[in-house]
C-alpha cells in the first residue's frame, strides 16, 4: 500500500503530476474519443506538471531546507558536502528531515543542559576555593597583626601565635598540593606503577600509621572476620595507601567516640577484588551521595567537624581508582554509619 510517510521529493512530485494528469487525460480521451490524443495529452501533462512541481519544490522548499542543514552542521560546505545537498538531501523526506532537525535541537539541549551544570560546576567551585583558602589567610593576618601591634614583646604570647601561624601555614601548603595532585589527576599525567602485593597487609599499615589519632576517641579498627585470608591486587601500592589512608582518615573524623571502623575484602568475579572501609559514624544524608566526590564539596555537617581539611580527599581518591581503570562508591545512612568501596584488578602473572 503507498505511504506518504516517507515519500521523497521526486515521488511527491511525481504522485502529483500523475493525479493531475489523470482526470486531464480521460477528458481529452472523451471528448476526442481517441486513445492517443488521450495518453499524449496524459503525459504532456504528467511531465510538465512533473517539472513544474519538482522546481518549486526544489526552488522554494528544500532550498530552504539546505541551508537548515548547513545551520545546523556550522561550517561552509565542503564539495562533498554540496554534492550531499545537491544530491543525497533531495530524497529525503521531510519526515526524515524532521527527524534530523529534532535530533540536532534534542542534542542542542543536551549541552546546553551540560553547560549549565558545568557553570553551576564552577560558580560553585570559585565560591567553595575562596572560603578554602580564605579561612587560614584570614588567620594568618589576624595573628601577624596581632604580634605587629605589640604582642611581639610578650614571649608566651608571640609563641602561641607564631605557632598557630605556622599551623595555618601548614594547611595552606596541603592545600596547594591537593590541588596540584588533583590537577595532575584530570590532566591524565598519573603515572602508576603496579605491582602484585597482598591488599591486607597495606590495610594493616595504613591502620597502625593512623592508630594514635583513631586511640584519641576509642576507636576500633580491624578486618572483617572471614576477610582475612590473604587477597593478592595488582595496582600502584603508594596510590592504592594513599586512598585508604584518606578514606581511614575520614572514618576517623566522622566516627563516634568508642566506635568501630571495618575493613573488608572480597574476590567478586575472579579478575577483581573489592576493597571497602566501613564506620558507625554520623553518616550521610542521602542527597549529598551523588555529589561526594566532587572538588570541595562537603556536607555542612561535615564541615563543622573538619575545619582543617581540603575537601579534596574523596575526589582525589576518585581519580586515583579511575585511573586504575576501575571504580569507587559510598553507601550511608544519617546517624547509621558509611561504606566506600572500590575495586582493584587481582593478580597477574
Amino acid at each position: 500500500m503507498f505511504s506518504t510517510k516517507n515519500i521523497s521529493p521526486r515521488q511527491l512530485s511525481a504522485f502529483t503530476a500523475f493525479v493531475l494528469a489523470i482526470p486531464v487525460g480521460l477528458l481529452i480521451f472523451f471528448i476526442e474519443k481517441n486513445w492517443l490524443w488521450g495518453a499524449g495529452t496524459f503525459v504532456v501533462v504528467f511531465a510538465g506538471s512533473y517539472l513544474l512541481i519538482s522546481f518549486v519544490l526544489e526552488r522554494f522548499i528544500y532550498r530552504k531546507i539546505k541551508l537548515i542543514y548547513k545551520f545546523i552542521y556550522q561550517t561552509k560546505a565542503t564539495k562533498k558536502e554540496e554534492t550531499y545537498y545537491k544530491y543525497v538531501l533531495p530524497q529525503k523526506s521531510i519526515d526524515e528531515v524532521r527527524e534530523d532537525v529534532e535530533a540536532w535541537a534534542e542534542e542542542n539541549k543536551q549541552e546546553i543542559e551540560l553547560l549549565r551544570q558545568n557553570e553551576q560546576f564552577r560558580r560553585e567551585f570559585l565560591q567553595n576555593l575562596s572560603h578554602e583558602f580564605k579561612t587560614p589567610v584570614f588567620a594568618i593576618q589576624a595573628y601577624i597583626d596581632t604580634l605587629l601591634s605589640g604582642a611581639l614583646a610578650n614571649p608566651e604570647v608571640n609563641k602561641k601565635f607564631l605557632e598557630k601561624t605556622a599551623n595555618n601555614v601548614t594547611r595552606l601548603t596541603s592545600l596547594l598540593n591537593d590541588l596540584d595532585e588533583i590537577s595532575s589527576l584530570e590532566r591524565g599525567e598519573l603515572k602508576l606503577y603496579k605491582e602484585n602485593f597482598v591488599i591486607q597487609e597495606l590495610v594493616n599499615d595504613v591502620f597502625e600509621s593512623l592508630s594514635v589519632k583513631a586511640d584519641v576517641n576509642n576507636i576500633h579498627y580491624n578486618i572483617k572476620k572471614g576477610c582475612e585470608s590473604p587477597l593478592t591486587v595488582f595496582a600502584d601500592k603508594e596510590k592504592i595507601r594513599q586512598v585508604l589512608t584518606n578514606l581511614f582518615e575520614n572514618s576517623i573524623k566522622y566516627g563516634k567516640k568508642d566506635g568501630s571502623i571495618t575493613a573488608s575484602m572480597y574476590r567478586t568475579d575472579g579478575k577483581h577484588i573489592l576493597i571497602e572501609l566501613s564506620d558507625d559514624g554520623i553518616g550521610i544524608n542521602e542527597r549529598h551521595l551523588p555529589r561526594l566526590f566532587e572538588r570541595f564539596y562537603r556536607t555542612d555537617e561535615g564541615r563543622s567537624i573538619d575545619v582543617t581539611g581540603s575537601g579534596l580527599g574523596l575526589s582525589i581518591c576518585k581519580h586515583i581508582i579511575e585511573a586504575h581503570g576501575q571504580t569507587i562508591h559510598v553507601r550511608s545512612t544519617e546517624a547509621i554509619g558509611t561504606t566506600v568501596g572500590f575495586t582493584l584488578d587481582g593478580r597477574r602473572d
